[in-house]
């Protein structure tokens, strides 16, 4: 690892300046390396320069322009396959480059479909789960195949929960390289997670659970927007990932 290369990271802001510098190194040389090492310092996020991020022990393909998946998010995965039958259907809402549902996947033998509205994260998407899993381009719910409704035994969505105003405060990285539309969620944060409250009833299996991913401060009132939909709400945290979401069961 070059000490003069950490110290140029160092210089930019990169706060892990030792590890970024020995993927980088270890991801090109020479000429690429110096182009890749530029658009780092100029606040490019890393793992799409890498061309892929680690989750759940996994590698995803990640692509420029396509939100990236977190360490945090690794908890819906561990939550969504409890009591999960192989076999089951999974549906991964906002799935980005699919890392929630591949991830599943990878425990859970299942029927996954994965949907996102942006073609961009579905063209990656899609490429992340050749082999395991369907993807689908459209606006929620309205992506998927009409066979799927009242089949589907489990939901698990990464909406976007950064309230609007927000956008201005989140670092550089995400706010001007993450299509804003993987981020914003409205005014509270909670417009995409109400639209997914307000239909997932049609489209779950009798007992059938939905897990939205939210912040500590939003949990209670997604939690509100579930009892409304009908939903058995169950708030979930994992302190080590900095993890939060909401759990709702069909009621029967």
């Amino acid at each position: 690892m070059s000490a003069p290369l950490t110290a140029r990271l160092r210089a930019a802001g990169c706060v892990f300046a030792e590890e970024e510098a020995a993927l980088l190194e270890a991801a090109a040389s020479g000429a690429e390396l110096e182009r890749l090492v530029r658009r780092r310092i100029a606040g490019e996020p890393l793992e799409p320069l890498l061309g892929h991020v680690l989750f759940d022990g996994g590698r995803i393909r990640v692509v420029p322009g396509v939100f990236v998946p977190r360490r945090r998010s690794e908890a819906l995965v561990h939550a969504a396959v409890r009591g999960l039958r192989p076999g089951a259907v999974v549906v991964d809402l906002c799935c980005g480059c699919g890392a929630i549902g591949l991830a599943i996947a990878r425990r859970v033998p299942v029927e996954l479909h994965a949907a996102d509205v942006d073609p961009v994260a579905t063209a990656c998407a899609a490429d992340n789960l050749a082999g395991a899993g369907t993807v689908h381009t459209g606006d929620l719910f309205d992506a998927l195949p009409q066979t799927l409704r009242g089949r589907v035994d489990v939901v698990v969505a990464n909406t976007p929960y950064v309230p609007a105003a927000g956008i201005a405060g989140m670092p550089p990285e995400a706010r001007e390289h993450e299509p804003r539309i993987a981020l914003d969620g409205g005014t509270d944060g909670l417009d995409p997670a109400r639209r997914v409250a307000a239909e997932v009833t049609r489209w779950l299996a009798p007992g059938g659970r939905v897990l939205i991913e939210t912040s500590a401060a939003q949990a209670p009132a997604l939690a509100a927007e579930f009892e409304r939909a009908g939903l058995a709400p169950h708030p979930g945290r994992d302190p080590a990932r900095d993890a939060t979401w909401v759990e709702g069961t069909l009621l029967s």
